[in-house]
C-alpha cells in the first residue's frame, strides 16, 4: 500500500466500507440472524453479564471479520485474474440477476427466513463458548451474503486493482466490523426487537430500490450501451433527482404491492421513477466532467499505434493502462485527467490507451511485461525518442501529476 492511496481518499473509503456494513447489518439477509444472536449474547436469563455478552459479541464479530478478512486478502492476491473475473459477463449478469430476485423478496414477493434446522443447529453452536461464538460469526457472514453485494464487491474489485494485501484485509475487516455494530448494541443493552409493521415495509422498500439500482450499476460493465449511459450536466442531474423525488411522493416508498389494485399501480409507478432516476444520479456521478475552458482530449487505442505516431510526430506520449472493471482507473478519469490544467499539458502529448480489461490477449500481456505495468491503474511517460520517462503505478491527483506533465518533453 503506497503512500499516495493513503493521504489521498483511504480515510474515506475505510469510513465508506464501515458505513456500508453496518447498512448491510440492517438489511432483511440479516434480520432472521438476529432472534438467534440475542439468545447467544443475552437471552439466557439474568445469569449472563454485561461483559461476556460483550466479550461474545467481539468473538462473533471477530469470526465475520475473519472470513471477509480472507476474501480482502486472496482479491489482492489474485490481483488481475479477481479484477477480469468480475468484469466477465458470466459473473456480473447472474449477480445481477440476484440483486433483482432480492430486490422482488424486499418487495414481499417471498419471505427470507432460514430453515427452521438451520435455526437450532445455530443456537446449538451459541452454547460453546466463545469459540462457538467465532464459528457462528463466519456462518453469520455467509448468510449475510446476499445483501452485501453491491459494496462487497465494489470493496473486492478496488482491492484487486492494488494487489496490497494490507488494505485488501484491513478494508474487509472495517466492512465487517461495520456489520458488527448492531450485534454490539444487542450484547450491550438487550435491544428489544422491534415489532413488524408499515415501517418494516417502508425500509424493505428502500433496499428493493437500492439492489435494483445495484443490478443496473454491475450490469454496466459488461454492456457499452449503459456505461454510454448519462451525462455530467446539471440540468441531467436535476432532472433524475426529480424522478426519484416524483417517485417517493407518489408512493415507491411507503405504498404496498399487498394492498389495493390502485396502490399496486402507483407503487409500481414509483419504484420505476426511483430506479430510473437513481441509475441517472449514478450515471451522473460516474460520468466524466467537460467544464468550459477544458480541452477535449483525444486517445489513440493500442500502444503500438500510439508510440509509433508520437514518434513520428516527436512528440512525447502518455500510456493509460486502464480496465473497465478498475474503480481508480475510472477515477482517474473523472478528478485528475478532466482538472483544466492537467488537460491542458495532456494536449501537447500523445495520448494512449491499453485495455486490459481482458487477460487472454497476448499483445496485451506482453505490452504489460514490456512497461512493467503490473497494477491498473499504472500510467507511463514515454519520451519523443522512446524511452520510458516515468512510470506512475497508482491513482495520482492533479496537483502529483502536473509537474510531471510540465517536464515532459
Amino acid at each position: 500500500m503506497n503512500g499516495d492511496l493513503l493521504s489521498h481518499g483511504t480515510l474515506w473509503a475505510f469510513l465508506s466500507v464501515f458505513v456500508g456494513g453496518f447498512l448491510t447489518s440492517l438489511t432483511p439477509c440479516v434480520y432472521p440472524l438476529i432472534p438467534i444472536t440475542v439468545s447467544l449474547f443475552g437471552g439466557r436469563g439474568a445469569d449472563v453479564r454485561r461483559a461476556r455478552a460483550v466479550t461474545l459479541a467481539a468473538f462473533y464479530v471477530g469470526g465475520i471479520g475473519a472470513m471477509y478478512t480472507a476474501l480482502g486478502i486472496f482479491s489482492a492476491l489474485a490481483g488481475r485474474a479477481f479484477g477480469t473475473f468480475m468484469a466477465s459477463s458470466y459473473v456480473i449478469v447472474p449477480i445481477a440477476f440476484l440483486f433483482v430476485v432480492m430486490a422482488a423478496s424486499m418487495f414481499g414477493a417471498f419471505e427470507l427466513n432460514l430453515p427452521t434446522s438451520m435455526q437450532t443447529r445455530l443456537s446449538a453452536i451459541g452454547g460453546k463458548g466463545f469459540g462457538g461464538a467465532f464459528a457462528m460469526g463466519l456462518v453469520g457472514g455467509i448468510i449475510a451474503a446476499p445483501c452485501t453485494g453491491p459494496v462487497l464487491a465494489s470493496v473486492l474489485a478496488y482491492v484487486a486493482t492494488t494487489r496490497s494485501i494490507v488494505l485488501g484485509g484491513s478494508l474487509l475487516f472495517t466492512y465487517a466490523l461495520g456489520m458488527g455494530v448492531l450485534f454490539f448494541l444487542i450484547a450491550a443493552f438487550a435491544i428489544s426487537l422491534p415489532k413488524s409493521g408499515v415501517w418494516m415495509e417502508a425500509v424493505k422498500s428502500v433496499f428493493g430500490v437500492v439492489m435494483l439500482i445495484a443490478a443496473f450499476y454491475f450490469l454496466r460493465n459488461v454492456s457499452r450501451p449503459l456505461r454510454e449511459y448519462g451525462s455530467s450536466t446539471y440540468p441531467w442531474l436535476i432532472g433524475n433527482g426529480a424522478a426519484v423525488l416524483i417517485g417517493f411522493l407518489i408512493g415507491g416508498v411507503h405504498l404496498s404491492f399487498h394492498a389495493a389494485l390502485h396502490h399496486q399501480a402507483r407503487k409500481t409507478i414509483g419504484v420505476l421513477l426511483i430506479v430510473l432516476g437513481g441509475c441517472g444520479v449514478v450515471a451522473w456521478i460516474l460520468a466524466p466532467r467537460l467544464e468550459i475552458g477544458i480541452p477535449v482530449l483525444t486517445w489513440v487505442q493500442g500502444e503500438k499505434e500510439g508510440v509509433a505516431q508520437a514518434q513520428k510526430e516527436g512528440r512525447a506520449a502518455l500510456l493509460d493502462f486502464y480496465a473497465d472493471w478498475c474503480l481508480p482507473c475510472k477515477e482517474l478519469e473523472l478528478r485528475t485527467f478532466s482538472n483544466r490544467d492537467v488537460a491542458r499539458e495532456l494536449m501537447r502529448l500523445k495520448l494512449v490507451k491499453v485495455d486490459c480489461t481482458t487477460d487472454d490477449d497476448p499483445l496485451v500481456i506482453e505490452t504489460k511485461r514490456r512497461y512493467g505495468a503490473e497494477t491498473l491503474p499504472t500510467l507511463v511517460l514515454v519520451g519523443s525518442g522512446g524511452e520510458v520517462v516515468q512510470k506512475i503505478d497508482h491513482f495520482v491527483t492533479p496537483a502529483e501529476l502536473l509537474p510531471i506533465l510540465q517536464r515532459a518533453r
